[in-house]
């Protein structure tokens, strides 16, 4: 059918309902181009609630009802819902020209609204797959080494100009590299206000090609007050939700500016760190006498310690021929090392104690507030809740374990009516 045609049977159509005896509307008048508007508006919602229903029906479901994921990703974040705009727009475009070939400048404005309405929903539809990608990634096994949250809007932000762009472009009917080579005349301004933007995607590169960070990392950042678990790993923003469930929101950039502190290694190593030390009154360390000896000889877990030490400094005394007597020059088991050793094989002995990482106890330098002495092991078990329980067991049994050493800890008397 020709376009004439198509043409003659509106104009019939509109003469038919006015009832004019002789055909005296023509092409030109307002009430052919309104007939036509309305007939290429409603041809096109026909056509756009004929898409939906048959995307909304149990149809498309059916069609996408395989093994594959990445269909139904596609389907939940609303890709063919957008799609399905396009072929109305595709529509108006196609049909304006038969329908207003003799009106050129309501042609080229219908036109001109058709091309806007496509870039507009092509750039939604493409936001769409960039999200999909991001959910398959983000269940996908390489969202462990590196996230992509930062790139997937960074490719937002590009679509969204380049749809800004031509948007404008077609409304003052400018070729888009004219505009966009009118851009580099205001590249200050532009860089000034996408600061934070170009920061976020340089440090987006390094945590992506170093590692440094990914969502679910237990990271501490103790100049912004920061102690918890990413959550999100964005262009501009890092999501953190803090042990205390408070939501901490911190510039991308700052992840490779500052000191952050990452647990990741931690929680991927055979077990967590303890390192606490007990203050010991040093007025209360000495000598071991026959009687301690004896006591802790029934101390099944030094009493190997004791027997070998006995016995190694019995033969340096024969050896250097020196009286046990001699106050001065003997050597003599004191409570503090024996303490030690019993604390030592103590955590050896320990079931929640990784034996495989480094384990000591050691003494620190004596200060005005005692000697401290330093337990430094791993726990296998890396919860906090459970940590702290085992830590708080293994302490619990050092502290009331010295009164058989005759040892005493060091505290603070604050209330002067002990002093008195």
């Amino acid at each position: 059918m020709q376009a004439s045609t198509i043409q003659f049977i509106i104009l019939d159509i509109i003469n038919a309902m006015f009832q004019y005896p002789e055909p005296a509307i023509t092409m030109q008048d307002t009430s052919y181009k309104l007939a036509a508007i309305i007939i290429l508006l409603l041809t096109a919602m026909v056509i756009l609630w004929t898409i939906k229903f048959l995307v909304g029906s149990n149809l498309l479901k059916l069609l996408l009802r395989n093994n594959q994921e990445w269909d139904d990703v596609l389907y939940e974040q609303g890709f063919f819902n957008r799609l399905e705009h396009i072929i109305p727009a595709l529509f108006i475009f196609a049909s304006a020209p038969i329908l207003l070939e003799f009106n050129t400048l309501l042609l080229g404005f219908v036109l001109k609204c058709a091309q806007i309405y496509l870039v507009i929903f092509s750039i939604f539809a493409l936001f769409s797959l960039l999200n999909t990608i991001e959910v398959l990634y983000e269940r996908s096994n390489l969202a462990q080494k590196a996230p992509i949250t930062g790139f997937i809007q960074v490719s937002k932000l590009i679509f969204a100009i380049i749809g800004i762009l031509l948007t404008i472009s077609l409304i003052l009917d400018k070729s888009p590299l004219l505009l966009l080579s009118g851009l580099t005349a205001i590249a200050a301004i532009l860089l000034l206000i996408f600061k934070d933007t170009i920061l976020g995607f340089v440090a987006g590169i390094q945590i992506a090609a170093n590692r440094m960070f990914n969502t679910g990392d237990w990271i501490e950042m103790q100049s912004y007050g920061v102690d918890g678990e990413i959550r999100e790993i964005g262009l501009n923003v890092v999501k953190v939700q803090n042990w205390d469930k408070t939501i901490a929101t911190l510039p991308t950039y700052t992840l490779t500016n500052e000191v952050v502190k990452n647990w990741r290694g931690m929680l991927q190593s055979g077990g967590r760190r303890i390192k606490r030390s007990i203050q010991i009154d040093m007025q209360s360390v000495t000598f071991l006498d026959q009687d301690m000896i004896d006591d802790l000889h029934n101390v099944r877990f030094i009493k190997g310690y004791l027997d070998n030490k006995l016995q190694e400094l019995q033969n340096y005394h024969q050896n250097e021929q020196i009286d046990q007597g001699d106050l001065l020059n003997a050597r003599r088991l004191t409570n503090i090392g024996t303490f030690r050793a019993y604390v030592e094989a103590y955590i050896r002995k320990h079931p929640q104690i990784n034996q495989t990482l480094t384990l000591m106890v050691r003494q620190l330098k004596p200060t005005e507030h005692g000697l401290a002495l330093e337990i430094y092991c791993f726990s296998r078990n890396k919860n906090w809740v459970e940590y702290e329980g085992i830590q708080a067991d293994i302490f619990d049994h050092i502290l009331a374990s010295m009164p058989l050493f005759r040892l005493r800890p060091y505290q603070s008397i604050t209330d002067k009516s002990h002093l008195s």
